[in-house]
């Protein structure tokens, strides 16, 4: 066990409690993520424990693509609807969103494709092919449509495509292929209330009192703590609920209220010492295949930080992105310890076993 990262998670986790909690009566959110956080680190110390080679296998991995494509696609039938976006499966006393455990299974996909082929990484056709496996999980998700976990999804696939070892000039063409995919999505795909949240990124101040309302009020919030934050318990944009969705999209700017910069400079310090932790145990990886899904589960906690980083001090368009470990909600928390957990119990083999060796494939594309 990685106690390192493990304390520095705790320490995040605990950051976001203490942000949830109004001190005051009952807090709903507050006792509610103390249920999934006590879940998550099972989760976490039960994966620890087992033996993930199984993962390499061609046939767990078609596996887990079919299923996680069957879910988000099915969520078209069943899914519930909250805020514009279908994107849920409501079990009951608990609600369960798809795109976040895909995430983990794009990785595990990703990393094993790329795994069989770092000596022949710098031909297109490999960009392409994978490119199209993201872009299965991606288009499902974006037709929700939930815009954050979307370029989320596409935020692993190209990470891992660069961590892969692709040439500049490939490099280049992924770039100009990105050009023309964002046109497409934002003359076909967006909707307008998306595009409206870009425009007014651009031009925040334009409409304040309606799409602007929630970056602007994150802004006033960050930007209230100063230096040493007003005092747990004492944000008064969250609190008094000026700033919405404060324990989730939001948690970040509520936080550095109370906690000021040099509180929301540490919180961003744990982050890096996950990050290096994440990556330390990835360069010891038994195979190929250990070491991209260690940089792969790096790339994901990092996209999701600076996105909802830059959401919450308004550099980036709002997108409805949480921040690892922290903010409330059960599918993400168990989904990144999970992520964790695999990552310990591929750490228990990876100083004895030895580097993958190439290997034929039964289906194409993935080996």
């Amino acid at each position: 066990m990685d106690w390192v990262l493990f304390s520095a998670v705790s320490l995040i986790a605990f950051s976001g409690l203490a942000t949830m909690n109004s001190f005051v009566g009952d807090s709903y959110f507050f006792n509610r993520q103390i249920i999934w956080l006590t879940l998550s680190f099972v989760i976490f110390f039960v994966f620890s424990f087992i033996d993930w080679r199984f993962l390499r296998r061609t046939g767990v991995i078609v596996a887990l693509f079919l299923i996680s494509s069957f879910l988000l696609f099915f969520l078209f039938v069943a899914g519930s609807v909250f805020k514009g976006a279908q994107s849920w499966f409501n079990l009951g006393g608990f609600s369960f969103q798809p795109s976040d455990p895909v995430k983990i299974v794009l990785i595990i996909i990703l990393a094993k494709y790329f795994s069989r082929r770092h000596v022949e990484i710098a031909h297109i056709r490999h960009i392409i092919v994978s490119g199209i496996y993201a872009f299965i999980l991606f288009t499902a998700v974006l037709l929700q449509p939930d815009f954050g976990s979307a370029i989320i999804i596409f935020g692993i696939w190209f990470g891992m495509v660069l961590v892969s070892g692709i040439s500049k000039k490939h490099l280049l063409a992924v770039f100009a292929l990105g050009i023309l995919f964002s046109s497409f999505l934002w003359n076909f795909a967006f909707h307008d209330y998306q595009k409206q949240r870009i425009a007014t990124f651009i031009h925040p101040l334009t409409d304040i009192q309606g799409t602007g309302y929630n970056a602007y009020q994150s802004t006033i919030a960050v930007g209230s703590g100063k230096i040493f934050g007003k005092g747990v318990g004492y944000g008064t944009q969250s609190k008094l609920r000026f700033l919405p969705e404060y324990q989730t999209d939001f948690i970040f700017a509520a936080f550095a209220e109370e906690w000021g910069f040099v509180g929301g400079s540490v919180l961003l310090g744990l982050y890096g010492v996950v990050m290096w932790r994440i990556l330390r145990i990835a360069t010891k990886g038994a195979g190929n295949f250990e070491m991209l899904f260690g940089m792969g589960l790096a790339i994901l906690f990092m996209v999701h930080i600076i996105v909802h980083v830059g959401t919450n001090i308004g550099l980036l368009p709002v997108t409805g992105t949480t921040i690892p470990f922290m903010s409330y909600g059960g599918s993400h928390l168990l989904t990144e310890f999970m992520g964790l957990g695999v990552l310990m119990g591929q750490r228990t083999y990876g100083r004895v076993a030895h580097r993958d060796e190439p290997k034929e494939s039964e289906i194409p594309g993935i080996q």
